[in-house]
């Protein structure tokens, strides 16, 4: 069963800016916990629809790679990729970004589309049994990090 989660954070930088930056993959391992660096597949440079990119992810020894494609690129809105491994599409990242009167409201959510037979090796290759609860953690630290470059 998909598990959706959501983490919700106003930011004092306009929707474009924040839009700039998250599309940006390459900037990502500044303010993600989990994700050192992304780095855009031969042939895409920027953020469209279709674009794909390796994010390299570490949790103490444990690393591993992910590959993801772009399935939303809104500027200003949204962003959204699929993250797959060995051919199979595990979960979905996006962001949502809402202008407010001080800026606006930014939303990073993932849906968890692992079948139970795969959380086990999942667990042991990430050292991470609560992908949910680790998640809500690290996404709350991204987007305070976010908001720290943005604002300063």
């Amino acid at each position: 069963m998909p598990q959706r989660i959501e983490i919700s954070r106003d930011i004092a930088a306009s929707p474009e800016a924040v839009y700039a930056a998250i599309a940006d993959v390459t900037r990502m391992g500044e303010w993600s916990v989990e994700c050192e660096a992304c780095e855009w597949h031969d042939g895409f440079d920027r953020a469209v629809v279709g674009a794909t990119f390796d994010g390299h992810n570490r949790n103490g020894d444990k690393t591993w790679t992910t590959q993801a494609t772009i399935v939303e690129a809104e500027p200003g809105r949204s962003f959204v990729f699929e993250c797959r491994m060995f051919d199979f599409h595990f979960s979905t990242w996006g962001y949502r970004i809402e202008p407010t009167d001080t800026g606006c409201l930014v939303t990073e959510w993932s849906i968890d589309l692992r079948p139970e037979s795969a959380l086990e090796y999942s667990a042991t290759m990430s050292g991470i049994a609560d992908r949910a609860g680790r998640n809500r953690e690290t996404m709350s630290t991204t987007l305070e990090r976010l908001a720290a470059a943005l604002e300063g």
